[in-house]
């Protein structure tokens, strides 16, 4: 987030001045430019920093909506890129009373190809859902696939960084309608995000997406590609009706899937901030050949002595019956922005097929050798 924030520095700041400035004589880049720097500016994150952007727009561009967006629509040809997410968030900030309704759907459309408008889009679907659903119909019949992955990627229940969509984690119907449409897309760009919006929807309605995969199953490859991944979730999580969809073999205690089955890790004792290796070997049972996926799990120790599981794919393929696979890999403990680590004793297990086959511990030191009290 530190790099992405960056990219609003001044330079970008007066660069993009003067593109205003050529639509809007009126416009003072460098009053712009201070308003928008000002004693907090460094400690504005990447959202904060977008946000602050497009308040102050608001502040120097014409008073009426209408006006303002004339000038960004003479502009934003040359808008075009991450940074940019500014001009649909403008419609967001400006464009949510209820007489600019059309004119805002119409510069979200247009601005969306430039950047992305699906977390601008997200709060008149939270003010009028049934109408910015019929609008989400249209945009999913479009010819732009920027315009038709709006459609589904704005929708989404639980887009990251996006506000939750509370009435579509309840009840999913009104979203299926636009999927539907879109489940044979030609741009992976827009599958990609179908395939997102089901894999939303299987955290709180599993019995849907599997109902979904099953009808749509076998119709269209790319379809196909999208309720895999759609599912993605419930395969980690080993669900087992979307593991026999999908042809993963059994695995039971009274039929393991793994006749036998090891797993090393070296060193056993490591810091925060370095790594290990991975040592497994498993021997499938014998008999017919088996689909099978290979996944380490650690149960990594959070923060007050809680305990959390992320598994790490290995393998996923189908390998004849009695094969012996093996191998290694090096997992980093170094800190992420998406993971810390915190001292203490991680269970490392494992899995085939969702089934614990094999485990081992790890000691996770401080940088300073401190353990988990």
């Amino acid at each position: 987030m530190a790099e992405l924030k960056a990219v609003y520095n001044e330079e970008f700041l007066r660069g993009f001045g003067a593109k205003v400035h050529t639509a809007h004589a009126a416009f003072d880049t460098d009053k712009f430019v201070k308003d928008i720097m000002d004693d907090t500016w460094q400690e504005l994150e990447l959202k904060a920093r977008m946000r602050r952007i497009s308040e102050k727009l608001g502040d120097h561009l014409p008073a009426r909506y209408e006006e303002a967006l004339e000038v960004l629509f003479a502009i934003d040809e040359h808008c075009a890129g991450f940074p940019y997410l500014f001009f649909p968030d403008f419609v967001e900030v400006f464009g949510q009373a209820p007489e600019h309704w059309d004119l805002s759907m119409k510069a979200l459309e247009r601005f969306t190809s430039k950047s992305s408008a699906e977390f601008a889009v997200r709060p008149f679907l939270l003010w009028d859902p049934e109408r910015m659903m019929r609008q989400m119909t249209a945009w999913a019949q479009h010819p732009d696939e920027h315009v038709r992955r709006l459609a589904s990627e704005g929708s989404r229940p639980r887009l990251p960084w996006g506000q939750a969509l509370p009435m579509f984690k309840k009840d999913p119907a009104p979203v299926l309608p636009v999927l539907e449409l879109l489940k044979q897309d030609p741009s992976l760009y827009v599958r990609k995000s179908v395939a997102n919006n089901l894999n939303d929807i299987a955290k709180d309605h599993s019995d849907v997406v599997l109902e979904t995969a099953r009808r749509w199953k076998g119709t269209h490859p790319h379809t196909d590609w999208i309720i895999r991944h759609g599912c993605r979730t419930l395969i980690k999580k080993s669900h087992p009706e979307a593991m026999a969809l999908f042809g993963y073999a059994d695995s039971s205690a009274e039929e393991p899937l793994a006749s036998a089955a090891s797993l090393t890790v070296e060193p056993s004792e490591v810091a925060v901030g370095g790594s290990t290796e991975l040592h497994y070997e498993i021997r499938v049972r014998d008999g017919q050949p088996a689909h099978i996926r290979v996944e380490y799990g650690i149960d990594f120790v959070k923060a007050r002595g809680k305990i959390s599981r992320k598994a790490f794919l290995l393998s996923d393929k189908t390998v004849p019956g009695g094969s012996r696979l093996s191998g290694t890999r090096t997992h980093s403990w170094a800190d992420l922005t998406t993971r810390r680590h915190y001292p203490g004793e991680h269970r490392i297990v494992l899995l085939v097929n969702g089934q614990e086959t094999a485990s081992a511990s790890l000691m996770l030191t401080g940088s300073g050798g401190e353990q988990q009290a």
